[in-house]
């Protein structure tokens, strides 16, 4: 199992706050509270160092397909109006990622970068209607030929830090990463509306593995 590198510090930090914990902790108190702390403390650094865990996957490329970008629960599929970027009707999909799912995200499709923006904002639960627009958050739009689509990272209510590649480069391949969100949220995608979905509300998707939809034009 590989860890990725947007955990590092934190992974570094953790462990150097637990050594000391629990250093403090068996110098200065009765061993029945230092055990107590010692359970405590591994599980909460574990519970840290599987949050950055990185599964080795098979990379997959299907030019016609619309990859999951994240690992988690789908929660939002229907149509609506984009208006930041698109400026028209939509499919929005939209992945929801609890604690426990691996927070590493891929891009759905290959192309170029077309738009990349950085918002500041809220931190509502990620699940509410308004964390699209209003929570921190950022947007990507991707563009191949005649295909577009929007994609975009949400902080949610625990998750603080969105960190995006997309601002990096302006080619990217299908399933490269795109970068991680920290402490749960959820990613939305907004589709053209002729394209065939291929998942269903609350159906449990894998970043980089699972189609989300399929294109109604053939390449």
């Amino acid at each position: 199992m590989k860890f990725d590198k947007e955990g590092n510090v934190i992974i570094r930090n953790t462990i150097i706050i637990s050594v000391t914990t629990l250093l403090a902790t068996w110098l200065f108190l009765p061993q029945v509270f230092a055990i107590g702390v010692t359970v405590v403390v591994l599980i909460l650094d574990i519970l840290t160092i599987r949050f950055f865990r990185l599964p080795t996957r098979p990379t997959l490329t299907e030019a016609n397909s619309i990859y999951s970008p994240a690992d988690g629960t789908v929660v939002v599929c229907e149509k609506v109006y984009e208006g930041e970027y698109l400026k028209r009707d939509c499919l929005q999909i939209s992945v929801f990622m609890s604690i426990n799912n691996v927070h590493a995200n891929w891009y759905p499709m290959a192309g170029e970068i077309e738009f990349f923006k950085h918002h500041h904002g809220e931190f509502m639960v990620a699940w509410h209607p308004k964390s699209s627009t209003e929570n921190e958050r950022t947007t990507v739009v991707m563009r191949d030929g005649n295909r577009q689509i929007l994609i975009r990272q949400i902080a949610g209510l625990v998750a603080r830090r969105i960190v995006c590649y997309a601002g990096n480069v302006t080619k990217v391949a299908q399933n490269d990463r795109m970068g991680f969100i920290k402490f749960g949220s959820r990613l939305d995608l907004f589709l053209p509306l002729d394209v065939e979905v291929k998942v269903k509300l609350n159906q449990k998707v894998t970043g980089s593995q699972t189609i989300l939809a399929t294109f109604a034009d053939k390449k």
